[in-house]
């Protein structure tokens, strides 16, 4: 036997509308570090910051990230692109997503999440991940899916 979720609780799961995952993430940053990912989410970021991706690149007051539509238990991102400028050189190797007012450092109560970066088959798939500091980084499209079982 297998659990199946319907097409509307996938929705709801990852959607924006004050229940789900898009909710908890929209108008957040995401971070990228050199490095090997930590061992959890709530665990103090290692590496070296070599990017942080917003919707303005960092320039403007509302700077979060913003999430898009939800179908068929899917989650794009929405618009503006999110941009980044790399602070220092360094091969990424992992992020870390922070909800809105994310909290840095050890915690077992932020809204967070990680994963691997990579050029294919990652968490995070860049054309390169050799980043040079003063490089833009845009991220056109991603998805957060939920799937059905």
């Amino acid at each position: 036997m297998a659990i199946r979720l319907s097409t509307g609780a996938r929705n709801k799961l990852v959607g924006t509308d004050g229940q789900g995952f898009g909710e908890l993430f929209n108008n957040g940053v995401l971070d990228i570090y050199t490095g090997a990912q930590p061992s959890s989410a709530d665990a103090v970021e290692t590496g070296t910051k070599l990017a942080r991706i917003s919707s303005t690149s960092g320039t403007a007051a509302e700077d979060g990230l913003k999430f898009g539509t939800t179908g068929s238990g899917v989650l794009t991102i929405g618009t503006p692109a999110w941009t980044g400028l790399v602070l220092v050189d360094g091969v990424a190797g992992w992020f870390r997503f922070y909800g809105s007012g994310g909290v840095a450092g050890t915690s077992n109560t932020a809204i967070r999440f990680d994963g691997a970066v990579g050029v294919s088959g990652s968490d995070l798939d860049l054309t390169h991940t050799n980043l040079k500091a003063g490089a833009v980084i845009t991220i056109h499209a991603a998805n957060v899916t939920q799937p059905a079982e």
